[in-house]
């Protein structure tokens, strides 16, 4: 008898076992990577033996396409965001807004860009996380200064040109050392030098190669840095850029000045891959008619009339009227200097062309292994980083559904 009851015990522990749900495992830590500048086709250099590796353990996009304008600010909210820029209200590295007048943002003015209500028509990956619990440490990222909706990461510092790749991967790593409690679980990079000198030397130069070789050195030091801290196995990593890099010459220049005289126009945006303009003080918009339409290698409209694939130009930051020049030529007027060197590359152009195409990598156990999808818009990031940090996240352009071909 006895032996019979200890029979049917073991029979309900083994059934009790078999229907018990398994405890879910513990979170692990995401990590969104940029490159400022990487055009996907960097990847078939032959100088990123990190970033190959982890392509092809993980998985690659043919090309990430990026949103219009192709810039640098406008970009990388789009990534944490999921929001194209017509929608989160960056338009451009340097714009103003109506409600500000006489008040220019600008990349280097901390004072204007670290005032929220430029970034506050959207919330970043960071603001919705540290809101439901989930701590977040950002090495670097355009908005990650500013308290967003009154919320900062938990950890963030301020931009530094001047700090090394390797400082930069060391400060984040430091953020891991912590216990698991006061770690984040969210962590960006941000790495500027292939940008800098796609823009100095053009992208095809020794000198560009010689900057995507190092960060790529630098993404080694940081995955190192995960396996020292046992942290590799369970982190997934997206690894990103917000734009390409076209190669740009003195002798691809459009002189604007022969299209529509500069007493006419001001420029709210500096021309340059593209050009923002109003009417001059005392002008109204009929005097802008003379530059709507095609000129050669540019194209000029309404915003309210661009093309419908741009997705732009509803935001009360948009000029009236948006010239975009063909790729790899350069508008240029007498009356606003230019904010790019003559030679070398730039961007900002259509994104539909391939030198416009960003980089898109992800590894870690989220993602399957050896898989190349095809090319895809920005805004399909953030419903990602939400989904592998169990985050709710805010409506967005984004659809997760995109990359479910990429995610196990």
């Amino acid at each position: 008898m006895l032996i019979r009851h200890l029979l049917l015990a073991a029979a309900f522990l083994l059934a009790a076992c078999a229907t018990k749900p398994e405890a879910p495992a513990a979170p692990g830590l995401v990590v969104l990577v940029s490159i400022d500048g990487f055009r996907s086709d960097y990847l078939q250099r032959g100088v990123t033996p990190t970033l190959s590796k982890l392509a092809q353990q993980g998985v690659r996009a043919e090309a990430m396409r990026a949103s219009f304008p192709t810039l640098t600010f406008p970009n990388h909210y789009t990534i944490v965001t999921g929001l194209r820029p017509d929608r989160h209200g960056v338009v451009n590295n340097a714009m103003e807004d109506p409600a500000q007048p006489g008040v220019t943002f600008t990349l280097s003015n901390r004072v204007v860009n670290a005032q929220p209500h430029w970034w506050n028509d959207a919330a970043p990956i960071w603001v919705s996380a540290e809101q439901q619990g989930v701590r977040t440490g950002t090495m670097f990222w355009p908005g990650s200064e500013v308290e967003i909706r009154g919320v900062r990461p938990r950890d963030w510092v301020v931009f530094d040109q001047a700090m090394s790749s390797g400082s930069r991967v060391d400060r984040a790593l430091s953020w891991l050392d912590r216990p698991a409690a006061e770690r984040p679980r969210f962590v960006t990079l941000y790495f500027d030098i292939v940008d800098t000198a796609g823009h100095h030397h053009g992208p095809d130069s020794a000198q560009t190669n010689a900057a995507v070789a190092e960060t790529d050195a630098a993404l080694a030091r940081f995955i190192d840095g995960l396996a020292a801290r046992g942290l590799a196995a369970s982190a997934n990593i997206i690894i990103t850029s917000d734009h390409g890099m076209a190669p740009i010459s003195a002798d691809r220049m459009v002189d604007m000045d022969a299209i529509i005289a500069p007493a006419l126009v001001r420029y709210a945006w500096h021309p340059g891959p593209i050009a923002g303009l109003e009417p001059a003080p005392g002008q109204t918009m009929d005097a802008l008619s003379p530059v709507l339409g095609r000129h050669g290698h540019v194209e000029c409209w309404r915003k309210e009339a661009l093309p419908a694939r741009l997705r732009f130009g509803t935001h009360r930051r948009v000029p009236p009227v948006v010239c975009m020049a063909d790729t790899g030529w350069t508008l240029n007027s007498s009356a606003r200097e230019r904010s790019y060197p003559v030679g070398g590359g730039a961007h900002g152009y259509d994104p539909e062309d391939p030198l416009m195409g960003a980089l898109f990598v992800a590894h870690g156990p989220a993602f399957k292994r050896g898989v190349v999808v095809p090319a895809f818009d920005n805004v399909h990031v953030y419903p990602q980083l939400a989904d592998l940090l169990g985050v709710k996240p805010e409506a967005s352009d984004g659809d997760l559904a995109v990359l479910a071909p990429a995610r196990r």
